[in-house]
């Protein structure tokens, strides 16, 4: 029904996120109360409210916390939820492009944000444009919500309840897989901090470039003095990073050094027989598969196994801290992985746990309105007949009920959010935008 407007659309699609792919919109929180999140948030937020506005729509900038683009008529509203903030990305991270350069090659368009989530922004907001251009009425009116602190704490969508602004009635979230996302785990992110030493050795650092625990740490080090000799060498590891929400896809270097110490150097302060990594190894807690110290059998349902991703390791003050990230399935309490966990202090009297994150699962059933709406408008353009999913990623459609992931990412597609020489495929984003004009059109008549 769109299709035609959208096709005389696409180099204006291809610039839009071309545009917006400069600016390097790592949230940054401020005491600014004009840029919240720093300067690049605001100028990406400015550029496309700015464009919005042009294109025919109202637009409203929520004081730099967030913004959103509406059209349409009703009490009702379509939520639409996308982010313009991103994840680091440097060049010497191995990318073969500049990050912050949108760049053309084969058909794809590369740089940081491209898939996560500036691309299905902007076939979102092209989307919305060929149903103002087609000039059908909508029973609804349709509202793209524009977060820049997706990435961290959601501050930008705690900003937009606080104030008081409307809670959509249905929509969807373009930032995470087609054919349409119907659970998503729950999260939980722990630090331990216990006291440490290595018999002879003087531990001079621990470093792992500070990776975020929803990463699998590519890089990790460990600069030890020998008492004896006075001799320093560091230890070095390194892996391959991948998204928390899929730790199989990496390669985790902090698991290399823990099993090198457990083999070769460690010796701690404890009285127990084994030392502190090697009792936490015993219990399997660097198993990234539904370790068995939370239970002797798998803790998985249709949502997926629970997965664990050791994210961080440090040293200060002779006591080591370390933090996992979990993904939880959805018919699983967080509270009772946490009392697992408490359960170690009986183990380590010193050991001390501080819960940082924690997200309750998502679950829309498979057979309601709107999965099932989506995911058929998905099969129909696409021609196929794929059942909707669940993953072990957290996306903004936690912000809001009656809510769900649709998209960009293509089916056996691999996946680029937060990878190294980011693209999304010009086909794939063109496709994306027509998928998102009728799912909107759909909900909204």
């Amino acid at each position: 029904m769109f299709d035609k407007i959208i096709e005389n659309s696409k180099n204006d699609i291809i610039q839009t996120l071309c545009k917006l792919i400069p600016f390097q919109s790592i949230s940054t929180e401020t005491n600014d109360s004009a840029i919240p999140f720093g300067k690049e948030c605001k100028k990406a937020l400015d550029y496309i409210l700015n464009l919005a506005k042009k294109l025919g729509f109202q637009t409203k900038n929520l004081d730099g916390y967030c913004g959103y683009i509406e059209f349409g008529e009703g009490k009702e509203m379509i939520g639409l939820i996308g982010h313009l903030d991103v994840v680091p990305a440097k060049s010497e991270d191995g990318w073969s492009l500049p990050p912050f350069e949108a760049t053309i090659r084969e058909n794809k368009i590369y740089g940081r944000g491209s898939i996560d989530d500036k691309g299905p922004v902007v076939a979102t907001l092209y989307a919305m444009k060929a149903i103002l251009d087609s000039g059908k009425k909508l029973n609804k009116r349709d509202r793209l919500i524009l977060g820049l602190n997706e990435e961290k704490d959601w501050k930008c969508i705690h900003y937009y309840k606080k104030i008081g602004e409307e809670t959509p009635t249905i929509g969807f979230s373009p930032d995470a897989d087609f054919p349409c996302i119907y659970a998503e785990k729950g999260m939980l992110s722990v630090r331990f901090t216990h006291p440490f030493s290595i018999e002879n050795q003087e531990i001079l650092n621990i470093n792992c470039n500070q990776n975020a625990l929803n990463v699998v740490p590519k890089y990790c080090s460990i600069t030890l003095k020998n008492k004896t000799s006075g001799d320093v060498q560091k230890l070095a590891f390194t892996g391959t990073a991948a998204h928390a929400a899929h730790p199989d896809l990496g390669d985790n270097a902090i698991t290399k050094l823990v099993k090198y110490l457990n083999e070769n150097l460690t010796n701690n302060s404890l009285d127990n027989e084994f030392t502190f990594l090697k009792q936490l190894s015993a219990l399997d807690l660097f198993n990234i598969y539904s370790p068995k110290f939370f239970s002797d059998e798998k803790i998985k349902d249709e949502s997926g196994i629970l997965t664990s991703n050791v994210g961080f390791i440090g040293y200060e003050n002779n006591l080591l801290e370390i933090g996992f990230n979990l993904r939880i399935p959805v018919t699983t309490p967080l509270e009772e992985i946490k009392a697992k966990f408490q359960t170690l202090t009986q183990t380590f009297p010193n050991l001390h746990i501080d819960f940082t994150l924690e997200k309750a699962p998502l679950h829309v059933p498979k057979d309601s309105y709107l999965v099932q709406t989506l995911t058929n408008i998905f099969n129909q353009k696409t021609h196929q007949n794929l059942e909707p999913i669940a993953i072990g990623g957290g996306t903004f459609a936690r912000a809001f009920p009656n809510m769900v992931a649709f998209g960009a990412n293509m089916p056996n597609q691999k996946d680029m959010c937060h990878q190294v020489d980011e693209f999304i495929d010009i086909d794939t984003l063109i496709l994306s935008s027509k998928i998102y004009a009728e799912a909107i059109y759909e909900l909204a008549k």
